[in-house]
C-alpha cells in the first residue's frame, strides 16, 4: 500500500473471529435455580439464553485464542506477523499476569507487544481507539484486538438481578492501516469515577483484598445498583452517540448500522429513540449472548459482518463500571 508517510495512517477494521461456548443456560434453566422464569426476563432484558464456559479449563484466555485462531485461519494470517495483541477484559485469567500475553504466546505471535486493557463493557471502544492510535502513529501495523469475558466466574447465581443478564464470550478484530478511505472516523469517551461504587465487584481488589470472610459474604461476584446504572447508561451512550453525529455533521438518517453494548434491551431501545434512528438500524444478538461485557460489540461485528458493506456508516457506542463510556464512529473497510 502506498501513501503518505508524512500523514498519519487511517485504521481499519480489516477482519473479525468469534467465539462463544457450546454449552446453553437457558431462562427455563435460571427459573429452576432463583425466583424467575422466562416472561420475567424476557420482558425486562430481551434476553431468551445465554452462553456458559463451563469447562474450568476454558477460561477467559481459552476464549480469546479461540476467537483470534477464527480470525487468522479466515483471513490466511502468520500470526508472527501480528505486532500489537490487546485483551479488552474484566475477567482476566489471573489477577497478576496479564491475559494478552498468554494468548499471544498460543496463536503464535509471541514476538507481539500484548497487555490487557480494563474499561469494563466500553473496553472494546477503549481498545479500539487505542488500536486505532497504534495504526496511526505509524509505529505499528497489525492490532489485534479481542474482547473477551467469563462472566460466570463471577456471577453469583442465587441473585436474580445479576444471574440473568451475563454470558461468557470472545471476539476479535484486526486493525490494520486502510487500503481505502474507509476506517476509524473517531470517537467520544467520557469517565465518572462515581461508578467505582455503583457497579463493581467488592472485593479482591487492593482495597478490599480478598479473604475467607469475604467469600462467605458473596463479595467475590459482581454487583450492582441497577437503576442508576440504567439511567447513567442511556444518558451516556446516547450523549456520546449525538456528539458524534454533531462532531462528523451527520444525521440519523445517514447512519446505517447502530451497534450498542448489548447490556439490556430496554437500555438499547431507550438510546436507540435518544438518538432517533430506526428500529431495523440497530443490530442486536442479546437474545442468545445476553451481556458478555468487552465481547458484546466485536461479537456483533462478527455477526452482522456480511451485512455489512464498504462505506457503510456505523456507530459503536457502549457503557460500563467505573463508569466508563463511549462511542466510535467507523465506516466499514470491506
Amino acid at each position: 500500500m502506498n501513501r503518505d508517510r508524512s500523514l498519519p495512517a487511517k485504521a481499519a477494521i480489516t477482519a473479525v473471529g468469534s467465539y462463544v461456548p457450546e454449552d446453553i443456560l437457558s431462562n427455563q434453566d435460571l427459573a429452576q435455580m432463583v425466583d424467575t422464569n422466562d416472561e420475567w426476563i424476557r420482558s425486562r432484558t430481551g434476553i431468551v439464553e445465554r452462553r456458559i464456559a463451563r469447562n474450568p479449563e476454558h477460561a477467559t484466555g481459552y476464549m480469546a485464542i479461540q476467537a483470534a485462531q477464527s480470525l487468522l485461519q479466515k483471513k490466511n494470517i502468520d500470526p508472527t506477523t501480528i505486532d500489537v495483541v490487546l485483551v479488552a477484559t474484566i475477567t482476566p485469567d489471573y489477577t497478576v499476569s496479564p491475559t494478552a500475553p498468554y494468548v499471544a504466546t498460543e496463536i503464535g505471535a509471541g514476538g507481539a507487544l500484548a497487555f490487557d486493557l480494563q474499561a469494563a463493557c466500553s473496553g472494546f471502544l477503549y481498545g479500539l481507539s487505542t488500536a486505532s492510535a497504534m495504526i496511526a502513529s505509524g509505529l505499528h501495523q497489525r492490532v489485534l484486538l479481542i474482547g473477551a469475558d467469563k462472566m460466570s466466574s463471577i456471577v453469583d447465581y442465587s441473585d436474580r438481578s445479576t444471574c440473568i443478564i451475563f454470558g461468557d464470550g470472545a471476539a476479535a478484530v484486526l486493525v490494520e492501516p486502510s487500503d481505502n478511505q474507509w476506517g476509524y472516523e473517531g470517537g467520544v469517551f467520557g469517565n465518572n469515577g462515581i461508578g467505582s461504587q455503583l457497579l463493581n465487584v467488592p472485593h479482591g481488589g487492593s482495597r478490599q483484598p480478598f479473604n475467607a470472610d469475604s467469600y462467605a459474604a458473596g463479595q467475590h461476584y459482581i454487583q450492582q445498583e441497577g437503576r442508576t446504572v440504567f439511567k447513567y447508561a442511556v444518558n451516556h451512550m446516547a450523549s456520546s452517540s449525538l456528539a458524534l453525529l454533531d462532531r462528523y455533521n451527520l444525521t440519523a438518517d445517514q447512519i446505517n448500522y447502530v451497534l450498542p453494548h448489548q447490556a439490556n434491551k430496554r437500555i438499547i431501545d431507550a438510546t436507540r429513540e435518544a438518538i432517533g434512528v430506526e428500529e431495523e438500524k440497530v443490530l442486536t444478538n442479546i437474545a442468545h449472548y445476553g451481556n458478555t461485557t468487552a465481547a458484546t460489540i466485536p461479537l456483533l461485528l462478527s455477526d452482522f459482518e456480511q451485512q455489512f458493506s464498504p462505506g457503510d456508516r456505523l456507530i459503536l457506542t457502549a457503557f460500563g463500571g467505573g463508569f466508563t463510556w463511549g462511542a466510535a464512529y467507523i465506516t466499514w473497510n470491506y
